[in-house]
């Protein structure tokens, strides 16, 4: 199974699989900029729906058989986005694992998923080969203990195979009878508290975590200062409902110059204990996992344009810098 970067999703677009141009999103750069695209087969598809979106679904997985590009080389982005499919259940995850040209996408979302149906979902997605994105939307979300045991339940069970973890903001906030305010972030919200833990506790146990929706379509400023807040709680990108909101969110999580050369400096063999950077102590023993997710956010963000001027060197433990 090919490793893929958690950073390499960008801005990952939700699109219902009964949409008649995900081919021309996928494989005709209809959407140039595109990293990674889930299709929905859950909520975004009615009931009624279903066989008519399934039915879409073989085709297009036909159509990306017989059209295959070639790949850049192993760690580079690839020609079109890293494809998912979100699957409305466990028993839809089963009958599409089973499907032969299933191989042509890289992974599946997994839905609502808990500790209680984690083994359900785990049989029906033993494909080895695929990717796995589950996403944290129940009320057991709210529960701090719930959480560590569902994480080290998925690091035992399906371990290697998750890219990350998503949150699913709306609903989450359906699940206590909210919606987000059009004119504030889910920071203003009880969102405040289950996103820092849910941070803390996933992100102790190794895993990488994306941010959930924006569904504003008119409030582009709220949306970078929410992404300001997401990239401030660890996240590594976030879900998106529009091409219109891709670029900004990938421009929001490019990395500051600063934080680069900080990044570069921890990471060297030889860097001291402790140093000076910048007006900031840097400490590679504490700093070390920071760096390395810093530079891999700029291999795939890109780095802010601007300016800076730095003086560095060793900083004393009994130095004053304030």
């Amino acid at each position: 199974m090919t490793r893929v970067s958690p950073y390499a999703l960008g801005a990952t677009l939700y699109m219902p699989a009964t949409r008649a141009d995900l081919a021309d999103v996928i494989c005709h750069c209809k959407v140039p900029e595109l990293r990674s695209l889930v299709i929905c087969l859950e909520d975004a598809v009615a009931d009624s729906d279903v066989d008519i979106a399934l039915r879409n679904l073989e085709q297009l997985l036909l159509q990306l058989h017989q059209q295959k590009q070639p790949f850049y080389p192993p760690g580079q982005p690839s020609r079109q986005p890293l494809l998912f499919v979100r699957p409305r259940n466990a028993e839809m995850a089963a009958r599409l694992s089973e499907w032969p040209l299933i191989s042509e996408i890289d992974g599946f979302v997994i839905p609502k998923l808990t500790l209680d149906n984690l083994p359900v979902w785990e049989q029906a997605l033993a494909h080895p080969d695929l990717l796995l994105m589950p996403t944290l939307e129940t009320p057991e979300t709210f529960n701090p203990a719930a959480m560590v045991e569902l994480g080290e339940a998925l690091k035992v069970r399906l371990g290697e195979r998750i890219v990350v973890l998503r949150i699913g903001g709306n609903d989450l906030m359906g699940c206590l009878g909210l919606r987000r305010n059009s004119t504030t972030t889910l920071y203003s919200t009880p969102m405040s508290y289950l996103i820092p833990m849910v941070s803390g506790v996933m992100g102790s146990l190794g895993f990488s975590l994306s941010a959930p929706v924006f569904e504003q379509l008119a409030s582009p400023q709220l949306l970078q200062q929410e992404l300001d807040l997401d990239i401030a709680h660890g996240m590594v990108g976030k879900t998106a409902i529009h091409p219109c909101q891709i670029t900004l969110i990938h421009d929001r999580f490019r990395v500051n110059l600063e934080d680069l050369n900080a990044a570069r400096m921890i990471v060297q063999d030889q860097a001291p204990a402790v140093f000076r950077h910048n007006d900031a102590m840097c400490e590679p023993a504490t700093h070390q996992k920071w760096a390395r997710g810093i530079l891999e956010r700029a291999k795939w963000y890109g780095v802010k344009p601007q300016e800076t001027i730095s003086q560095d060197g060793p900083l004393g433990l009994t130095e004053s810098r304030c």
